[in-house]
């Protein structure tokens, strides 16, 4: 990681406890020669924004492709640019109009990556995900760590639109896995899942491990879960049926399974055009097949199952809503990160934690960075 020798210690405050300057990761250009740590200034929250101390922020799947520059222009749409998006921490300063609506100093809360635009079509049915106005800042969108400034620093701002109130059962390493839960619940809830309904998990990574967390606190009757490995056997733990596709077909293990008829939910979470096929081969006839994997190459599907059969293939898009709905979840333990956390690193030592989960070092799921 190229990038300013820093210092760690805090920077002079001169606006009550917010500091001028913070350490940041900036991303330079794509590729991991671009990450660099660097001070920056420390952002003034605008019209309903919350200037927030980020008390604790993961490492997402998606951000090594934003770092390698796989979407750029998309993601990121410009250089220098901070990923991060994962995160909970504590309000230290409000923009103008939070007050009135409750927001003050002090509070705890997590953040996720969206704010819609709140007046387009989209967002006005509360499908605020898919905003008409994506990508335009000067309309008030914004997806944080994505195209707009995210969470690995010491401070971040946030709509208020972005961010929810921590209940004070969670700890801050509980709470910055609200984004990635909410959009695991969401998954489930694409999937059109019934209680009762015998779910087929693709990808036992970290998202998947929610996954299936979230179908089972839904009322899963049985979730398959379709990988190998040290991540099969915690899906295992966490109360999934084990198919290691390393040692057979996982669509004949789950037909098998489930005495020939498929599956009546399928979360594929793995992101390649194979398993976004196999999918579609594994659902039972009438059934749904969730995607939250992003697949990089062509992705052939088999679309005369899918027309004859009505299949119903979801596309998932984060989450609209589900934040504030999974936090009960976590606060009871139906949905529990901390069995998925295996590292944390300080800030300032970033460049190691994005290698340990990148190249899945010592049996890595979440890596925890603490600013």
């Amino acid at each position: 990681m190229r990038g300013e020798r820093v210092r760690i210690a805090s920077a002079p405050a001169t606006d009550g406890h917010v500091p001028t300057s913070m350490l940041a990761v900036v991303l330079t250009g794509p590729g991991v020669e671009g990450l660099t740590l660097q001070r920056v200034e420390v952002a003034r929250p605008g019209h309903m924004e919350l200037l927030c101390r980020v008390d604790a922020v993961y490492i997402c799947g998606t951000d090594p492709h934003i770092v390698n520059g796989d979407y750029e222009g998309f993601w990121p749409s410009r250089y220098p640019f901070t990923p991060g998006h994962e995160w909970a921490g504590t309000v230290v300063a409000l923009g103008a109009g939070t007050d009135a609506f409750g927001w003050r100093a002090g509070d705890r809360v997590a953040g996720t990556s969206h704010a819609g635009c709140g007046y387009c079509r989209n967002c006005a049915s509360g499908r605020y995900n898919l905003c008409e106005n994506y990508g335009d800042e000067s309309r008030g969108h914004r997806q944080y760590g994505h195209y707009s400034v995210g969470a690995y620093a010491e401070y971040v701002v946030h709509s208020v639109r972005s961010v929810f109130k921590v209940p004070n059962e969670m700890s801050a390493e509980e709470a910055a896995a609200m984004d990635p839960a909410s959009i695991a619940l969401y998954t489930v809830k694409r999937a059109e899942m019934s209680p009762g309904d015998t779910v087929a998990v693709i990808g036992p990574g970290p998202m998947g491990l929610l996954v299936v967390q979230c179908a089972l606190a839904l009322g899963a009757g049985r979730v398959l879960v379709i990988g190998r490995g040290s991540r099969l056997a915690k899906a295992v733990e966490l109360g999934g049926e084990p198919i290691d596709f390393s040692v057979e077909d996982p669509v004949d293990a789950v037909r098998r399974a489930t005495g020939g008829s498929g599956a009546q939910c399928v979360a594929e979470c793995a992101g390649t055009g194979e398993t976004l096929a196999q999918a579609i081969e594994m659902v039972r006839k009438g059934g749904h097949v969730a995607a939250i994997g992003i697949p990089l190459e062509p992705a052939p599907l088999p679309v005369k199952k899918l027309v004859l059969e009505e299949i119903d293939l979801h596309g998932v898009r984060a989450n609209r809503g589900t934040c504030e709905e999974v936090l009960p979840l976590m606060v009871r333990g139906a949905i529990d990160v901390k069995k998925l956390l295996t590292h944390r690193f300080p800030l300032s030592r970033f460049p190691e934690a994005f290698d340990t989960f990148v190249n899945r070092k010592d049996g890595v799921l979440k890596v925890l960075i603490e600013p």
